[in-house]
């Protein structure tokens, strides 16, 4: 659908302004070391960083393990239902300030399991924080179990049996952690489980594996959306299978560029996903470690390959499209976001 011509420089406002949806946002990624060090000082949690500036400072990363290892210290201070409410509730707050109205959001219950905290803590932390969001900000959020690709499946089978008595408060699972050498077929049991169940499939994908990870997910596990899928460029049949089946694509410009999936943004392939039809979403990953919500991602990409007001539009929508709300829901959000450009292009 054309849009009304915006003159350029109104384009950070317009992005700025315009209604979304976030798809991939790991909540446990959200934590910002303000409040890992509240957390910490409220549990007792010893942390081996002296301040928040030396926390940050950390935030280097090289590749997806060495984000990983801070992530999961970083993790260790939640242990109370308040605190997966606090984190889920800093994190739904900064999303209304960036035009979210509509996040589902990843967690995982493995890396607090493991620790000894409850899953009903988990769960009900965050899911009061989601129908608290509805009600005081607006915003629709609900949540999506993730499981550790770098664990067994038998371990994520357990994960989910520990979570079924609240299975009211997750609408989906997903698969996360270090993705090479933990292929999408590692989890085909517990997923077609999943599915049974009727719950929602994604997975990550083709974010440092190969295209062939995609293909996997999809044939195998029968992943609805495939979360980051970026290396599905390498792959021409791979790229046309994805524009054909309409299989959205989870994109994370700002965590691609700190994981060092791509040297600069500059050289990010979101525009040539665009180009060959694909559904591409942008969204901000572990925003509190990769240097951005999703405002942040939308304005630097931009700013950096020069994408349109046209595109800023097509990824707003699709990213309506790709989420799991009923169709009624997403008319209603592609009215605010046509009404939006309206007034931007008066």
């Amino acid at each position: 659908m054309n849009k009304p011509a915006i003159p350029t420089q109104r384009l950070p406002e317009l992005l700025r302004r315009m209604p979304k949806a976030e798809l991939h946002i790991h909540i446990e990624g959200s934590l910002e070391p303000e409040l890992i060090f509240e957390m910490a000082r409220r549990n007792g949690v010893a942390i081996p960083y002296a301040s928040v500036e030396e926390l940050r400072r950390a935030y280097a990363f090289t590749n997806l393990q060495s984000f990983l290892d801070i992530y999961y210290a970083g993790a260790s201070v939640l242990i109370t239902e308040r605190d997966f409410f606090d984190m889920a509730w800093a994190y739904l707050e900064k999303a209304r300030g960036d035009n979210v109205v509509r996040a589902e959001i990843f967690f995982d219950p493995q890396t607090h399991t493991a620790r000894g905290v409850e899953m009903e803590t988990v769960i009900n932390g965050l899911h009061r924080a989601c129908e608290k969001a509805q009600t005081d900000l607006g915003v629709s959020a609900s949540l999506i179990l993730c499981f550790l690709r770098h664990l067994s499946e038998e371990e994520a089978f357990e994960t989910l049996e520990q979570a079924l008595p609240w299975r009211d408060k997750f609408i989906g699972v997903g698969l996360d952690s270090s993705e090479v050498g933990h292929p999408p077929e590692k989890f085909a049991r517990v997923f077609a489980r999943c599915r049974e169940l009727g719950l929602h499939l994604v997975a990550h994908a083709g974010e440092e594996g190969p295209p062939a990870y995609v293909w996997t997910a999809l044939d195998l596990l029968k992943v609805e959306r495939v979360d980051h899928g970026v290396q599905s460029s390498k792959d021409p049949q791979l790229m046309r299978r994805l524009a054909q089946d309409r299989i959205p694509l989870t994109v994370c410009p700002l965590s691609n560029l700190k994981l060092c999936v791509f040297p600069k943004l500059q050289d990010h392939n979101l525009r040539q996903l665009l180009d060959a039809g694909l559904m591409a979403t942008v969204n901000s990953d572990d925003p509190a470690y990769f240097g951005g919500y999703v405002n942040d991602n939308f304005l630097q990409t931009f700013e950096a390959t020069g994408l349109s007001a046209q595109q800023a539009w097509q990824l707003a929508n699709n990213s309506f499209e790709a989420s799991f709300i009923p169709a009624q829901e997403k008319r209603k959000y592609r009215e605010k976001l046509d009404e939006v450009f309206a007034e931007f292009g008066a």
